[in-house]
């Protein structure tokens, strides 16, 4: 049995837990925070059996989007001298943990 989390960007939290459940797995969604950008984020929490691992994360790749925003940046000048360029980053897509579990049980 295998533990998958799953970090994927808010806007794509329902259309993804959506399809891992049409696909009859089990998905616990909690709301996160991202370090970089500091954006809301959602962790998906899936327990499955070790062969189904790969559909899984084939789900959620199919399903959590790459894409570029523009941000706000500011950009320092020295002391009290500062400018605000917009800055485009990737945001979207996924990270996957998978974590063997030793014991399952529901009480």
């Amino acid at each position: 049995m295998k533990l998958i989390l799953a970090i994927i960007n808010k806007e794509d939290s329902t259309v993804v837990s959506q399809a891992l459940v049409k696909a009859r797995y089990s998905v616990t969604k909690l709301a996160t925070t991202g370090g970089f950008l500091m954006s809301g984020n959602i962790t998906l929490i899936i327990g499955t059996e070790d062969e189904k691992v790969d559909d899984v994360i084939r789900i959620i790749g199919e399903h959590a989007q790459k894409r570029t925003e523009i941000v706000p940046s500011t950009v320092m000048y020295g002391v009290g001298m500062s400018s605000s360029i917009p800055l485009e980053v990737t945001v979207g897509g996924a990270t996957i943990f998978v974590l063997p579990v030793d014991r399952f049980e529901k009480v």
